[in-house]
């Protein structure tokens, strides 16, 4: 199976001859700043494999990928997309300036790194949001793979394969809900969409997304690289190639591509 792109395929955020909306509403200090560095077009071109996008592959390794250190990241070794670093080291500084400090505490995960996680609460060595052994609680392997999709992906099919999304000073949504939590998210909020970056996991519910994962606050996609690699997952990944790990056989009952992969924010589409 060739997995090459037959075309170049570009993502155009910003105009040269009018102010984007995001930046129309980012504070003045922002507006200056994005207008006189405006965020650049990413193409996809025949490098971006089907493998790619399942993350398989070693980030380590891989030329268009960086490792971010401290004061960016929480000193662990993180590694991102050099454009998606790019522009986060711009919205970092700017956030500074506005008494913000965001550090990154997860960033690319490829597919081993991902099993890792999926497969320690498959098991139940580690436990769910309020302490729930999973392999004791859940017999049947479609509820329990439905468990864990609340919170994380199955390998294959985390956006955190591509280089593109971060998660930002905390793992709860309860912090960015009040204290300086909440000045942060709302700085998110109102800037972050400035610099190429969108809240992919948005409310669910009436109103809101009908699938997918839970709401997170702290995790954010830089759009110009994310939206086409998001194209090509909808074209390209199927549900049946989802696999290489326990649970792995529940993809497709699942839907995994459409209700997860896809199943986002809307404005991050």
């Amino acid at each position: 199976m060739k997995n090459s792109l037959p075309v170049l395929i570009s993502l155009l955020l910003f105009s040269c001859q009018e102010m984007p909306k995001e930046v129309k509403e980012a504070a003045p200090s922002i507006q200056k700043q994005v207008m006189a560095n405006p965020v650049p077009n990413i193409a996809i071109d025949s490098t971006i494999t089907l493998a790619y996008i399942m993350g398989r592959f070693d980030p380590v390794k891989h030329p268009d990928f960086v490792l971010v250190k401290p004061p960016y990241s929480d000193g662990n070794s993180r590694y991102l997309h050099k454009d998606t670093w790019a522009s986060f080291k711009k919205m970092y500084e700017a956030a500074k300036k506005d008494g913000i400090t965001l550090t990154i505490r997860s960033a690319t995960r490829n597919f081993e790194a991902q099993k890792g996680i999926w497969e320690a609460k498959w098991t139940g060595e580690r436990k769910v949001q309020g302490g729930e052994n999973l392999a004791k609680s859940t017999p049947i392997p479609k509820e329990r793979a439905l468990k864990i999709l609340r919170w994380s992906s199955m390998p294959g099919s985390s956006r955190h394969h591509w280089g593109t999304d971060i998660d930002i000073n905390d793992f709860e949504n309860s912090y960015f809900e009040k204290g300086q939590g909440l000045k942060e998210y709302n700085w998110l909020v109102a800037n972050a969409p400035a610099f190429g970056f969108c809240q992919p996991y948005t409310p669910k519910g009436p109103g809101g997304r009908p699938d997918g994962y839970n709401e997170e606050k702290w995790h954010w996609s830089y759009i110009p690289l994310a939206k086409p690699l998001s194209d090509q997952a909808k074209l390209r990944l199927k549900n049946e190639e989802i696999t290489g790990f326990k649970g792995a056989e529940t993809a497709v009952s699942i839907d995994i591509k459409n209700k997860f992969v896809l199943g986002i924010n809307e404005d991050c589409l």
